[in-house]
């Protein structure tokens, strides 16, 4: 059933909707690379929200066609104020391309699915069209492909390092992370008669600006990176790097970072401290239609918006620290949690929804279980530098009580128009191992008790990511001994119930550290638990995380020691393969892999169910010699 609300409702997308409100003039104007979703889980919806709560008139440019005549881009004129520009939810190139480097043939934040609807980098093809088309009105970068950008990065899609974002695009200033504080302040000097370019001591934000122009600020310190010049020359100076800007990035009294740049000097101001409660239950209550705009009702749905159109995001943030994630460098280490009220108010306003049938498809956040956790002493937390709060153990001063969120899904199954809420947001599971969370308050067994009986959907997502300590080392991940304690805790708890919902882990391949037999090892330890591996990806290094900066180097960031990483795509193949061993076609090469490192126990762990097939095709093949084959045919015997 359609949604039968007039256009009015929606943000204008279109001039129409702006002379039909009487608007003759913006004050900003949003460009995104994704459809126009009125729902909090859209940056694009929430900005324009927000600016909209502050007494302005704004109006959305999604997907503008960047290769006619350009006018997507002329439509509305030029803003009072400025542009604020994004490529959506996602980072392009991510969007557009595999692990392989092969182009993606659909778009879930398009119409339909449909592929095609926004270019390669599109933050700043989108920034110097809107420059050479209104040069005098300033931009305002935003979204996590800008975010993630926002110092020297390393581009895998074109295999070479990249300067800031601002410096590539031309924009004048960049919001990195969740937006909501620095813009609203940013609205605020403006609409004091603060000029654009004044505006470079706003927190979380980043400007460039001549090198003898650096504002002064005696609130922070500034820490020195070494240019992108020298970054360009010496690997193991952007290496280095990388561990100062995850650091402050992540401390509630960081310093401020300086890199010289092209002549100038990148500015990146210290990130707001976590948001309150108040202030985050203000940025999801606002007067969302929750509805994709109408435009779009002939072209097909939004597959982003239809996995999510009926869950509630209870929470930002992850503590997690995971190495190949970029979770932490967007929206920070700090878990900021909605009020409980607000939650459940969002939760009446979907079974409002027309085409509610009476399940909430998720409660959860970046991590599923992290809502309402933080440190139990602050002043613990301010002088921390970690990366992560639960590795390599989980920190005695982080509150893990898995409480609140019972709470919560209790009341929300208690509403009569709920006949299910799921949790389909990916849970950490080592918070719930009593062996790894050692600081619990005797909630795990209750939260466990009440996940399996009451809101797993068929199945429950996890991420051990690798069965090698060494590997998980690497990712930030916990041993995965406790995926098997936890694994016991799930059948138990599914027992208990009469329920029979099968786990389904998440790996990864060619992460930095893995090695082909330790895939090997992964595929047979996984395989005696049962598991046909069907959740899996091969390692994409994305801008901002540790892996990705492994990857490039060859070291790692923190220790400046070698890692070894699969980079070739026979090398990468060659660990993907693993993961399917129940395969036919994949049977050859996985018993001549193994051959070569000299592992028989492996050979016979994998593949002993398909012994008469093998000395089939052995047998069969041409390739394979005699030698072989009563070679073979000994070490099946034995």
């Amino acid at each position: 059933m359609e949604q039968k609300r007039p256009t009015s409702d929606w943000l204008p997308i279109t001039k129409k909707e702006l002379e039909f409100r009487g608007w003759e003039e913006l004050d900003v104007i949003l460009i995104s690379g994704d459809a126009y979703v009125d729902h909090p889980a859209f940056g694009p919806a929430v900005i324009g929200r927000i600016l909209e709560s502050m007494g302005l008139k704004i109006g959305i440019i999604p997907q503008p066609n960047w290769q006619d005549d350009l006018r997507d881009f002329k439509k509305f004129g030029k803003p009072k104020l400025f542009f604020g520009i994004t490529s959506g939810c996602m980072d392009t190139m991510v969007n557009h391309y595999t692990a392989g480097r092969r182009r993606r043939s659909t778009d879930a934040y398009t119409p339909g699915g449909e592929a095609g609807f926004r270019p390669d980098y599109a933050t700043s093809v989108y920034t110097k069209i809107v420059k050479d088309l209104y040069p005098d009105t300033p931009i305002l970068l935003g979204g996590i492909e800008a975010s993630l950008r926002r110092v020297t990065h390393y581009d895998y899609w074109d295999n070479k390092l990249f300067p800031n974002i601002l410096s590539l695009s031309g924009g004048d200033m960049l919001v990195y992370g969740m937006g909501e504080m620095p813009l609203r302040e940013i609205v605020r000097l403006l609409q004091k008669g603060v000029p654009f370019s004044s505006l470079t001591t706003i927190p979380q934000t980043a400007v460039l600006v001549d090198k003898e122009a650096v504002p002064k600020n005696k609130q922070w310190t500034d820490l020195i990176l070494s240019s992108h010049e020298k970054c360009m020359k010496d690997k193991l100076a952007f290496a280095a790097n990388f561990k100062h800007i995850e650091q402050e990035s992540n401390k509630v009294q960081a310093k401020r970072l300086l890199q010289d740049v092209e002549g100038k000097t990148l500015v990146i101001n210290p990130p707001y401290p976590p948001m309150t409660e108040k202030e985050i239950d203000t940025s999801f209550d606002l007067p969302y239609t929750r509805l994709p705009h109408p435009k779009y009702n002939k072209r097909g749905s939004i597959p982003a918006y239809e996995m999510i159109r009926f869950s509630v995001n209870m929470h930002r943030g992850c503590f997690g620290g995971c190495s190949f994630c970029t979770i932490s460098a967007h929206q920070g280490k700090f878990v900021a949690s909605r009020s409980e009220e607000s939650i459940l108010k969002e939760v009446e306003q979907i079974t409002e929804m027309p085409d509610y049938k009476g399940y909430i498809s998720d409660l959860g956040g970046p991590s599923g279980n992290m809502y309402k956790m933080k440190g139990k002493i602050q002043s613990i937390c301010d002088r921390c530098v970690a990366p992560s709060c639960i590795h390599p153990v989980i920190c005695s001063n982080l509150d893990t009580s898995h409480k609140p969120m019972t709470d919560i899904y209790r009341k929300v199954d208690a509403n009569p128009k709920v006949k299910k809420a799921f949790v389909s947001s990916g849970i950490r599971y080592d918070l719930l191992v009593d062996e790894y969370n050692k600081n619990h308050d005797g909630s795990l067994d209750e939260y466990m008790d009440q996940l399996v009986s009451r809101h797993t959907c068929g199945r429950l997502k996890v991420a051990p990511e690798h069965t090698s300590d060494e590997t998980l080392r690497m990712m930030r991940k916990p041993s995965f001994k406790h995926f098997h304690s936890f694994k016991k805790k799930y059948d138990k708890a599914n027992k208990k119930h009469g329920l029979a919902q099968p786990l389904i882990p998440y790996f990864i391949s060619s992460h930095p550290g893995s090695t082909e037999e330790e895939m090997a090892n992964l595929a047979a330890e996984t395989k005696d638990m049962g598991f046909k591996l069907e959740q899996v990806q091969d390692f994409t290094p994305t801008p901002m995380t540790v892996a990705t900066i492994a990857y490039y180097t060859g070291v790692h960031p923190y220790t400046l020691r070698p890692v070894y990483t699969a980079k070739s795509p026979k090398e990468k193949k060659n660990q993907h393969v693993f993961f399917f061993w129940y395969k036919r076609e994949n049977y050859r090469q996985i018993r001549d892999k193994l051959e070569s490192m000299g592992r028989p126990d492996l050979i016979e762990k994998l593949l002993n169910d398909q012994k008469k097939h093998n000395k089939k095709e052995m047998i069969k093949g041409k390739r394979v010699g005699k030698s072989t084959q009563k070679k073979y045919s000994k070490r099946r015997k034995r």
